[in-house]
């Protein structure tokens, strides 16, 4: 379906995984970009950047993770980085693109990572929204924090985007984030609604990075491709710690020959809409 005004096409694909819904903008004939979400986001996180590297030209296609937003939530077991990279080769596929590039945010980041270092032949760039390593240890209880909406009904849409603005991290609402929120909706079965986001699901990705994080070094040393890391400065609340540690993003041109890093003056979450990490990605892309 496309959306007369925006030009936003909105696509439900069967993957071998699960249906995976997607929205492209963009040349259906230009190169693929694909927009990979964190562990509970979803596609609208995008709504910044996707519109932003379309008018430059390239087809981008912003995705649910399987579990997330209006994608399918399949089976435990079906969830990890791996899991989900093939996933995104499976999009990639359905839109008929051999090779594309990838932007991931968070989670998105290191199923990117995962990505480059199980198809390079696939993979043609690589940005990192912040993410790279394992995130500092103080930086975690603000994502839990945040996962705590899922599963719990609220009265109505108003009562449970003040509850998230109450619990989040976001240190500057704005529009796209009041559309994202609303995006994971729908009608609680007693009443009310609810995310349509599995809790299951995002704890068993959560479990399989917690493992996975020791191994980062060893996928670093299988990408072949150009790498963009786009850091975020502050931390992902005051007082707290970054997901990208300094230790990381000074040794990334060794671990990943030939990368390289932007800062941009934003949190964790801020980063994804912030117009200093537009200008460095669509630079790095173009």
């Amino acid at each position: 379906m496309i959306d007369t005004d925006s030009g936003v096409e909105t696509l439900d694909l069967a993957l071998p995984g699960g249906r995976v819904r997607a929205e492209r903008r963009g040349p259906h004939d230009a190169p693929l970009c694909i927009c990979i979400p964190g562990i509970t986001a979803n596609l609208r996180s995008f709504d910044v950047l996707a519109p932003a590297l379309a008018t430059a030209g390239l087809q981008v296609a912003a995705i649910d993770l399987r579990g997330r937003g209006h994608s399918e939530t399949t089976a435990p077991g079906t969830y990890g980085w791996p899991a989900h990279a093939i996933d995104v080769v499976g999009v990639a596929e359905a839109l008929g693109a051999t090779r594309f590039d990838v932007v991931g945010h968070s989670m998105g980041g290191f199923v990117g990572i995962q990505l480059a270092a199980d198809f390079p032949d696939r993979v043609r760039r690589l940005v990192l929204v912040d993410a790279l390593g394992a995130p500092e240890p103080s930086s975690i209880p603000p994502i839990i924090a945040a996962s705590q909406r899922l599963g719990v009904a609220q009265p109505d849409a108003a009562t449970y985007i003040a509850t998230v603005r109450a619990s989040t991290a976001i240190d500057e609402w704005s529009d796209l984030w009041q559309r994202y929120y609303e995006y994971e909706l729908e009608d609680a079965p007693g009443g009310g609604v609810i995310s349509r986001t599995s809790r299951e699901a995002t704890a068993e990705d959560g479990a399989y990075g917690m493992q996975a994080a020791a191994t980062l070094p060893e996928l670093w040393a299988r990408i072949a491709c150009p790498v963009l890391l786009v850091r975020a400065s502050r931390p992902i609340v005051p007082g707290a710690g970054h997901i990208v540690s300094a230790a990381d993003r000074d040794r990334l041109g060794e671990a990943i020959p030939g990368a390289r890093w932007v800062e941009v003056d934003a949190n964790h979450y801020g980063v994804i809409a912030h117009p200093g990490t537009a200008a460095a990605v669509l630079e790095f892309l173009s």
